[in-house]
């Protein structure tokens, strides 16, 4: 293990989001509120502290080298810092009575969870809910994502880095050069954000709301500036602003790539991107006929509701347009269902990934032939390529240890008295990073009925199911920290 050099890397990462405070700093300068303004100054200056200290700690210049062991610690505490520093504005205004419920949320944020303890948002303060969005956009990319466009100035390949952090089972690599992809993912990141701006500013959203609801939109988190989340603008318009960009942002950013280099047979013979697209289509119609025949809705506003929540809870955005919680069982179990398939990989969305859940398939349609045809020999094909035995034992272990976690979670948040589906829904939104459950968590209840030891857990499987578990669950086995 190189400790200095993770030492290093880490206080350059700190002076990055020291930098980025700066934004809601000045937001709150322009509506004039002090007490953010404070808070954001002084938890910008302590990150510029604890990084230089970090500086001589790690012994100033010298060569920095990264192995794969080092690479899961310094994404993990990376991580971990971006959510404790992002958690001091939160505190030093007083959002919350206890620091565990500023993590929490802060945690929330970066991880583009959208879960949320705050409550009357509508009046809340605005650097605050500028800050607690912006977190959702930063995170949903990926924060070591961005530091790799950097790192190749500090003699550092962003390779590694890259492996660790960005969600699906296989990782694509666009340009040979590791800050090239990051440059190019981070673009189009950028890109298709200006747009979404630009199409709620024409659905008559103010520049903080259409920001702040970007900044949700493209991270898959759901921060939203306003208590009824979409609902607010009770606009059909803004709804299906929200609704294409929630698609197109758990969408393969690879995908994005080829299509800009012309390659468009390669992007939309994606098996994935057509599965997705299947899923959410099917989905979409099945909850629209249950909610006329149910008789919630007419036909046109049952499949305006049923297509917003459907892509919202698929790409794990998390946000609301209607209360769903009051739909029919079979729709709110479609949505269950949705948020743990969640987007593709390489997206900023949550969940298993849609490519996963589509091998887990053939696994079983292979197992069922094994048994039929014991000779046959029978391979995972997803689209025109295999997998090796290698990425389908990594699939399987990965997606039953997904199901363990959203178990024992629940298990262990039993403890605190609440009942089944809440505690149920707080584990599965966290691990999911889908920000809103049932039985009204998130919508009509707040995170707030969760102890601080409960939120302290909540804030480890989010951070655990953004980083697909092994990133995280690796630091804490005997074999990680054996020479």
């Amino acid at each position: 293990m190189h400790f200095r050099s993770i030492i290093r890397l880490l206080s350059y990462i700190t002076f990055f989001m020291a930098v980025f405070l700066l934004v809601p700093a000045f937001v709150s300068v322009y509506y004039h509120e002090e007490e953010c303004i404070i808070g954001f100054f002084l938890t910008s200056f302590i990150m510029l502290v604890a990084s230089s200290v970090a500086v001589l700690i790690s012994g100033g210049g010298g060569e920095i080298s990264i192995g794969v062991k080092d690479s899961y610690l310094f994404v993990t505490l990376t991580w971990f810092l971006f959510a404790f520093f992002g958690a001091l504005p939160f505190y030093f205004t007083g959002v919350f009575d206890s620091f565990a419920g500023c993590f929490f949320e802060s945690m929330s944020g970066f991880t583009a969870t959208g879960a949320s303890m705050m409550g009357e948002i509508d009046t809340s303060l605005k650097g605050i809910l500028f800050w607690r969005s912006m977190t959702n956009w930063i995170g949903g990319m990926g924060i070591v994502l961005l530091f790799i466009a950097v790192l190749p100035s500090l003699g550092v390949s962003g390779a590694s880095l890259y492996g660790a952090e960005m969600i699906g089972p296989t990782k694509e690599k666009l340009l040979p050069l590791m800050r090239d992809t990051a440059l190019v993912l981070w673009a189009l990141y950028i890109g298709l954000s200006f747009l979404q701006v630009v199409f709620l500013f024409f659905g008559g959203l103010n520049w903080f709301d259409a920001m702040t609801i970007m900044f949700a939109t493209m991270g898959s988190a759901g921060f939203a500036p306003h208590d009824a989340s979409i609902a607010y603008y009770d606009s059909v318009y803004v709804n299906w602003v929200c609704i294409v960009f929630m698609f197109l942002a758990a969408v393969n950013f690879s995908l994005f790539f080829h299509l800009i280099r012309g390659k468009f047979r390669k992007a939309f013979s994606n098996y994935e991107l057509k599965m997705y697209f299947a899923i959410l289509c099917i989905a979409t119609l099945l909850v629209t006929f249950n909610l006329v025949s149910k008789g919630y809705f007419n036909l046109m506003a049952a499949f305006n509701h049923a297509a917003f929540q459907v892509v919202s809870f698929m790409t794990t955005t998390g946000f609301v347009s209607a209360d769903y919680s009051s739909w029919p069982f079979f729709s709110q179990m479609i949505l269950y269902i949705l948020c743990i398939i969640g987007g593709c990989a390489g997206s900023t969305s949550g969940g298993i990934k849609v490519i996963r859940v589509g091998a887990m398939l053939q696994i079983f349609r292979n197992a069922m032939i094994k048994r039929l045809h014991p000779s046959a020999v029978v391979k995972i094909h997803i689209g025109s390529s295999g997998f090796s035995t290698d990425t389908v034992q990594a699939i399987a272990g990965f997606t039953g240890f997904y199901f363990a976690n959203i178990i024992l979670g629940t298990l262990v948040l039993s403890l605190t008295g609440l009942d089944f589906l809440i505690t149920h829904s707080a584990v599965l939104l966290a691990l999911t990073n889908v920000g809103v459950g049932f039985g009204g968590l998130g919508t009509d209840i707040s995170f707030s009925i969760f102890p601080d030891w409960a939120l302290s857990i909540l804030s480890f499987l989010m951070l655990a199911g953004r980083l697909e578990l092994f990133t995280v669950y690796s630091i804490f086995t005997r074999d990680f920290w054996r020479r």
